[in-house]
């Protein structure tokens, strides 16, 4: 069974707030043998795993790790419309959005690469919600700056998202991230070798637009904290 099986099977039983006897009681099997399951020592049959999901409320493609949805919703690799592997593609602009694009473009394609190989979804998931909320508060920006547009589009209210919601969502899934990886690295050990020299040998193409990227946001960092500390 999937290695994240057990994992996930303890996560989703904490985050409901309930005992290891209580949940074993509600899927009909002993607090031992449940104990045994959430530590991986040993496999459950199906009938346990259908129990599981209708008691959490979630797919079987998520308790078994072969999705990232809770409801078993997927979108294969060969569904996404890739924009980075197109020759000339048909996006047009000035130099400065086109360097930026390829810069984030190449270092999160980097980033993703090196959280797969940790094979750790928690991480992956949390890295993925606080990279999507980045961009959505971005787009949503752009979008309203036209005042032709429809104000209705996005579900999340004016008054929620100018309260602080985005916000909350990217201090949440920073600390999930946090969390995924110390906790990772208490179970299996050390993370992919991420050193320079590593990097550059793995990564000869795309470590370039890292390095760039990290340069750019450390200075404007620290034009930043100079501005404070000189007033």
């Amino acid at each position: 069974m999937n290695a994240e099986f057990a994992r996930t099977l303890s996560l989703l039983r904490q985050e409901k707030g309930v005992s290891q006897r209580t949940a074993a009681g509600a899927l009909g099997i002993s607090q031992a043998l449940l104990s045994h399951y959430e530590n991986g020592i040993r496999e459950p049959g199906l009938a346990f795993v259908v129990k599981a999901c209708d008691y959490y409320g979630v797919s079987a493609d998520y308790l078994l790790g072969r999705t990232l949805t809770r409801d078993g919703t997927t979108i294969g690799t060969d569904e996404l419309y890739d924009i980075s592997a197109e020759k000339d593609n048909s996006m047009r602009g000035s130099v400065l959005a086109l360097l930026s694009k390829k810069l984030l473009v190449n270092s999160v394609g980097m980033l993703f690469d090196l959280l797969g190989k940790t094979g750790n979804r928690e991480a992956i998931r949390a890295a993925s919600n606080y990279l999507s909320t980045a961009l959505y508060k971005v787009y949503r920006d752009l979008y309203h700056a036209n005042p032709d547009n429809n104000p209705d589009f996005f579900s999340v209210s004016p008054v929620l998202f100018a309260s602080g919601l985005p916000e909350a969502d990217l201090h949440i899934s920073e600390a999930e991230l946090r969390d995924a990886l110390t906790s990772h690295v208490k179970e299996k050990g050390r993370l992919p070798e991420m050193d320079h020299a590593a990097l550059a040998r793995d990564y000869p193409v795309l470590y370039q637009s890292l390095l760039q990227l990290i340069h750019n946001s450390g200075e404007r960092m620290n034009k930043l904290l100079a501005g404070r500390s000189s007033k």
